[in-house]
Order: structure tokens, then C-alpha cells, then sequence
């Protein structure tokens, strides 16, 4: 079946569904960014547009640290929204096991899914003795370099191809009063330890440590290098120059005030916003420039269990909902705008931007298991208050950070 045959094929099944009574559904997510929200749009207009149902959007502050409690509160709680975004991780494995989030296998075997699945991988997470609770919409990764033209041609150098003449420039940098790394407060230095893992680190080491939780290998010379370009990284970070959020990083960017940052591809959605050309105003370096695959994760969508009595119409948008998420027309608009990489292998992605083309260039080696994807919240909470500690406090050493990443990792269930 080509794509076109697919994309009709769905357009049919919801036009044959919709309601006669239209519907209120709620979905909650943490896309407050110019880009995310952008991304979202793409989804709600669909959604009316083909349902006649209307999207009713409870966007969260806070990222997935802030939004993730207060969304599974509500659940648990008795008071469950009709559709939310969440990691494709293990975030959500406990409501799942408990019932609390719908069901989507018929869903998923009346479109195909595994037919046009980029990476199988995706739906382990999703899948419950057998059963799909979730339906990852893209591939993120936080592997990404992100580097500033305008500062380079500022202190008159090339824009670096890779995280090791990225250092080298540094002292330049701060010679001609540039940032060196510009980072956002909060959650952002979050994936930054993960990005120096698959680069620095590379492929195995990735894999002793967040698929077999090896703390043999975060002891050994490979993980040592990691912790130590991360305290190289630290010397450069300077609280006093945070900004509150990732796109304003990216207008750092553009403006040339910070030559680097490492952040996820999302944030090429925020740089489009902002009028930034990939190659003419920023360059984008996947994977650091030191490996040939990216660790990836993502986001996915829940549909919880709503309670008894709920109006039909409502659990129809959902199952309305869930298609159009990973349909053809929604994977593209959505993921064109996110800049992630969409879930599906037959839809044209010529429109793609450079950075995303380089993204899928790399798709065809495999993705490495994120730490999102293979870590409870709680394992991943406390790496993070790690990284965190490590960052602020210069008496920590990188025998120390060495030694507590290890013990977190080998007690990791």
C-alpha cells in the first residue's frame, strides 16, 4: 500500500466516525515553546478540522519535570484529561499496570502500525503483556550540537565540525567576550551528561549503561572520559549568564552572544520561529560529530481510561485522536514544525531542513536506548539532582561523580 492509498484509507475511517454530536476533549502537554506550540497547532487543526470535535488545550509549565506529577496525579486521582503527551519511556509503566490508561491495540492494528513503525524499539515501552497503551508520534534526541555562526565569524574561525574543536575554541570565545555555552536554568543540563555518553562515550558504553546498568562500565576509562568533558564543560557555564528557556539560548544563538549549546532537536523548531537558516545562521552537529548514531527517545500520546458515564462522543474523539496523531498528514505537519523525526517510513520528507535531513541520514543505524526510555523516573530524577550538584558545586570531583553515577546506575531496577 503507497502512501497516498494510506492517507485516503485513514481520511475515510474518520469521516465514517465522526460524531453527530461534536465533543470537548482536553489534552494536556508540556509544549509551551514558540516551536512546541507551533508543533501542537499542527495537531488540534487537524483534529477539528476532520472531527468537527474541539481540542481543548491544558498546556503544562515545567517541561516533563514540572507536568509529568500533575498529570499522573490527576489520573490517579479520579479526574483524568482525554488525552495526554507524555516520554516514551517508563514514565507512565505503573498507570498502565494499573489499568488507568486505555487500550490502543485494535487502534494500532487497524492502521497498520507495524507496517510503517520506523524503529520497533519505540513501542516496547508502549506495550503491556502483549497490549499497546501509547503511540510514540516522532523520534527526538538529545543529541544535538548546536553552534552560532555569527560567533565564529566573529573571533574569525570555522564553526566547529565536532565536540573536540569545539573545546579548542574556547579560549577564543571568551577572549572576545562570547559564550562559550550558553544553557537555559532548570531542566535543560538534564540531557546534557546522555549527549556526552553517546559521543564522547560511544555506542557500548551507551548500552552497558542504560540497557544493562553496568556500574563496572561507568568505573571504567570510556565513562571517565565523559565525566571529565563534563567538568570541562562546567568551567564554562556561568550561572550569573542563564537564561530562563531554551529559546532564548537559541536567540543567543542567532545573535552570536553564545557560540554553542547541547540541546535536543527541538529546539531547531524554536530557531525556525525566530527566522534562524540551518548552514546560514546556525550549524547543527548530531551526535557531537563523534558517532554515527544517535541516542533517541520521544514523545508519545496516553489515552487514559476515562470514568463510567463519559459521553460516547468523548471516547470517540479519542479513538479520533489517536489516529490522526500517527496518520500520514499529522506525522508531517506535526513533525515539520517539532523538528523531530516522524514515526512513519512513508511519507515524503523532502520539505525536511538540513539538520532534520542529517537526523534521518543516521536513522538507518540504529537508536541507541536513551536513558528516558530505559530508566524509571526516580533512577532519572536522581542523575539528574546529580549532574545538577556536579555542575554547581566545584568540590565535587569527577572521582565522585564517577563513583555516585555508578551507584545509581548498578541499583537502577
Amino acid at each position: 500500500m503507497n502512501k497516498f492509498t494510506v492517507a485516503a484509507s485513514i481520511a475515510v475511517a474518520l469521516m465514517s466516525t465522526t460524531s453527530v454530536s461534536a465533543a470537548n476533549l482536553e489534552v494536556t502537554h508540556w509544549w509551551t515553546s514558540a516551536g512546541e506550540a507551533a508543533s501542537i497547532a499542527e495537531f488540534a487543526r487537524i483534529f477539528e478540522e476532520e472531527t468537527g470535535h474541539t481540542w481543548v488545550d491544558s498546556a503544562l509549565a515545567g517541561s516533563g519535570t514540572g507536568a509529568n506529577p500533575v498529570i499522573i496525579s490527576r489520573i490517579i486521582g479520579g479526574d483524568p484529561m482525554g488525552a495526554t503527551q507524555m516520554n516514551t519511556g517508563r514514565d507512565a509503566e505503573e498507570l498502565i499496570q494499573a489499568g488507568l490508561m486505555r487500550d490502543l491495540t485494535d487502534i494500532a492494528e487497524e492502521m497498520g502500525i507495524e507496517d510503517f513503525y520506523v524503529d520497533q524499539t519505540l513501542l516496547e515501552p508502549c506495550t503491556y503483556e502483549g497490549r499497546i497503551y501509547c503511540f510514540p508520534i516522532n523520534i527526538h534526541s538529545w543529541d544535538w550540537l548546536w553552534l552560532s555562526t555569527a560567533a565564529y565569524e566573529e573571533i574569525g574561525q570555522p564553526v566547529p565540525t565536532n565536540w573536540n574543536e569545539y573545546v579548542e575554541s574556547w579560549p577564543a570565545l571568551e577572549e572576545a567576550g562570547i559564550l562559550p555555552f550558553g544553557l537555559a536554568s532548570g531542566w535543560p543540563i538534564d540531557g546534557v551528561p546522555g549527549v556526552l555518553l553517546a559521543g564522547v562515550g560511544g555506542t557500548d558504553l551507551v548500552l552497558a549503561v542504560n540497557r544493562d546498568k553496568s556500574g563496572d562500565a561507568v568505573r571504567g576509562p570510556e565513562f571517565r572520559e565523559v565525566a571529565e568533558a563534563l567538568d570541562q564543560l562546567r568551567t564554562v557555564i556561568s550561572p550569573d549568564m542563564m537564561v530562563p528557556s531554551f529559546g532564548d539560548v537559541g536567540n543567543q544563538l542567532l545573535a552570536g552572544e553564545a557560540a554553542g549549546n547541547i540541546h535536543g532537536d527541538w529546539l531547531q523548531g524554536d530557531l525556525q520561529i525566530a527566522g534562524g537558516v540551518p548552514g546560514e545562521d546556525y550549524e547543527c552537529v548530531p551526535a557531537l560529530g563523534l558517532n554515527d548514531q544517535l541516542s533517541g527517545g520521544g514523545d508519545s500520546f496516553f489515552f487514559p481510561v476515562l470514568p463510567d458515564g463519559t459521553d460516547p462522543e468523548v471516547l470517540e474523539a479519542q479513538t479520533q485522536l489517536a489516529r490522526i496523531l500517527i496518520s500520514p498528514e499529522g506525522q508531517l505537519a506535526f513533525n515539520l514544525k517539532k523538528g523531530s523525526m516522524p514515526i512513519r517510513t512513508d511519507i515524503d520528507l523532502e520539505a525536511a531542513n538540513p539538520c532534520m535531513q542529517k537526523a534521518l541520514g543516521l536513522l538507518g543505524n540504529g537508536l541507541l536506548p536513551a536513558g528516558e526510555s530505559t530508566l524509571t523516573s526516580d533512577t532519572q530524577q536522581q542523575l539528574n539532582d546529580l549532574t545538577k550538584e556536579f555542575i554547581d558545586d566545584d568540590s565535587i570531583t569527577v572521582d565522585d561523580y564517577v563513583e555516585r553515577y555508578a551507584t545509581l546506575i548498578e541499583n537502577a531496577s
